[in-house]
Order: C-alpha cells, then structure tokens, then sequence
C-alpha cells in the first residue's frame, strides 16, 4: 500500500464489542471501574478483535533507526557510529529491548530507515534504508518532501510484510538513532507553536550547556524552514527524521491492516503524532505505552489526547516502555474474558438498584 491508499483503508474498531465489553466488565463481580486502565485496554482491545476472548498471541516490536546530520550541532553526548552499533547489538539479542521482549513474549525486528552505515545484505532486519541519515536541520531540510513520504511508506511496508508472514495480534513501535530527541522535539514544537525550551530534554544526558544549544538549533530550525503544523509531512520534511517516519507508517499500517499498536516514548510518539495528524482514524488503533521523563513527551501525548498506560521515569526508547505495556495489554484481555460476572457466581449485584 502506499500512504494514500494506507489511509483509505483504514477503518474503526467495531464498537458493538465495544458495547458488549463494557457491559461484561461492568456486571463483573468487583466494585465498578475498580481496574481502572486495564478496563478500557480491555474494551478498545475488545472492538479491535472483534472478540469478548482477545488473544495477543504473537507480539512483534520493531525498532527503526536512522542517523541525525544534526548530531554536527552537538546534540548528544553519544557518537553517531552507536546506531549502527545498537542495531548488531538488536540482531544479537543483547539489548534491553530484547530482554523486555522475551519477558513480554513478542518479537524484535530491527530496521534500517536511515543508518550511516552500510549493513550486509543478509543481515535479519528490515533494509528500507533511504539514504545514510538526514540532513543537518538546523542549516537545511533535514530530508526532501518525497523522502518523507518514502519513510512513511517504508513503515506500512514494514507492516505489511509482518502481518503476510504471519498475522499480528500487536505491534510495539521503538526507536534507535543518535540525536533523534532533537528532531522529535522538533516536531511536537512545529505542530503546537510551543517554545522549544518548554519541550527539550537532556536526551542522552547532555550538560547544562549542550541543553541550551540544543533548544536553539531547534529555534533556529523551526525559524529558518517554517514547517507548516496543517502539512504532516511537510513538518516530518524539515525536522523529521527517517526513523520517525518509518514509526509514522508503522501506526498507520497497523491501523489499515486491523490491528493495535503501541508507541513507546518521545521519539516513537513524535511517529506516532505524525501518524495521526495524517490518519485521525489511526488513533482508534494505538495505544502509548508510558509517561517519558523528556519532558516534551507530555506535550506529546497531551496532543493526541490519550493517557499512557504506565509512568516508569523511562527514557531509553528502543521500545523498551512498549514491551512492557505488551505485559499490561496481556493482563486486560484475561480480565475482559476471565473474571466471573455476578450472575455466573450468584452475587447479588448491590451497585443495581
């Protein structure tokens, strides 16, 4: 599918299960709205199966990396060549996001959106590469409009080949790029208008003084190309980055294809926002997984109008807040189909009078 036709496809949950989750977990035998968040994971969950009995029996996490011309700026604390890195360490399994997966029962598959460096063909991960990183967006664009689309297109691509291989229950949306906390930063300013120095964190743990330049090569980002917040991909363009379009495509693919994902933190959110700034239906299909400790995350989910499911003072990304959600999700499709009703343990219901 390209980004259009992704769009076009995507539907609504079905809500008569929705209504019929909510009436199943309101007779349960258990003070009313007494598993707070876990009871409206159930009934989303619920409308997206179109099933009482939800199974999240095969969980895949993709992480998408790509490399930042920004990091010239000083951005991060880290070197860029920890990308590529990163993504070998993926491959291998000794990442925290492979721990967090293999606790949380899912897969993890790496992607190449935009990583400066040149991996071997048969390397088991996504190869959708569209060129080695971005450019610097404090001097120019960081990419061309028609690579943002690529992105963006990449992700639906991703999702695509994922569920053909084998049908998704859920996928889980992570992250790995040098400096992609300025060009996700980037983003949610260009679409709120919020000053940047409201917005930025420290990322990898910049001094006092890298923060400060930092919050200014996002100003002086935001002044010198005037990303349009009414044009997603425009704003993706001129201070977006590979990866966070190929998470924008992974939502909107998910979305199109029938079922749910969860976004991990600030920059997997930054995809996600796009995603939905494209697709509003796409947001009846995500959940976010946790509260980020970047402070521009708040802003983030407060746009998108949803609440994350945990607030765990995380900041790694790599998807590690969405396979922890994975677990959360799990425990609400057994609270949905498992905890007895009133009348299946003969209690008299004392809420209905």
């Amino acid at each position: 599918m390209n980004l259009n036709e992704a769009i076009e496809k995507i539907r609504p949950p079905d809500e008569q299960f929705e209504q019929k989750a909510a009436a199943r977990l309101s007779d349960q035998a258990r003070p009313g709205g007494s598993l707070g968040m876990l009871e409206d994971a159930a009934r989303r969950l619920a409308g997206m199966a179109r099933s009482l009995d939800v199974h999240l029996k095969r969980k895949v996490i993709v992480t998408c990396a790509g490399d930042h011309g920004v990091v010239e700026e000083g951005v991060s604390l880290f070197p860029q060549e920890v990308t590529a890195q990163m993504v070998y360490n993926f491959v291998d399994g000794g990442a925290s996001i492979n721990v967090l997966a293999r606790h949380a029962g899912a897969e993890v598959r790496a992607a190449d959106l935009g990583v400066n460096h040149d991996f071997e063909k048969d390397l088991p991960i996504f190869h959708e590469k569209i060129r080695k990183g971005t450019d610097n967006l404090r001097r120019k664009p960081a990419m061309s409009r028609q690579e943002a689309v690529l992105s963006i297109e990449a992700g639906i691509r991703i999702a695509e080949q994922i569920h053909a291989a084998q049908p998704v229950d859920m996928l889980g949306t992570g992250d790995m790029g040098i400096g992609n906390t300025t060009p996700s930063s980037a983003v949610i300013a260009a679409f709120s208008g919020i000053d940047p120095k409201k917005l930025v964190g420290r990322g990898t743990g910049i001094d006092d003084a890298a923060l400060a330049d930092k919050i200014e090569v996002i100003r002086g980002a935001l002044d010198l190309h005037a990303p349009d917040p009414k044009d997603p991909v425009d704003v993706l363009a001129k201070v977006g980055g590979f990866e966070i379009g190929g998470l924008a495509g992974l939502v909107i693919g998910g979305a199109a294809l029938g079922f749910p994902v969860v976004c991990d933190g600030l920059i997997a959110t930054a995809g996600a926002l796009i995603a939905c700034e494209l697709a509003p239906g796409a947001k009846k299909w995500l959940f976010t997984s946790h509260r980020s400790v970047e402070i521009g995350h708040q802003f983030m989910i407060d746009r998108l109008g949803m609440e994350p499911l945990l607030d765990l003072g995380l900041r790694l990304g790599e998807g590690t807040g969405a396979a922890l959600a994975m677990e959360l999700l799990d425990a609400a499709t057994r609270v949905l189909s498992e905890i007895r009703t009133f009348e299946e343990v003969s209690i008299r219901n004392a809420q209905k009078q």
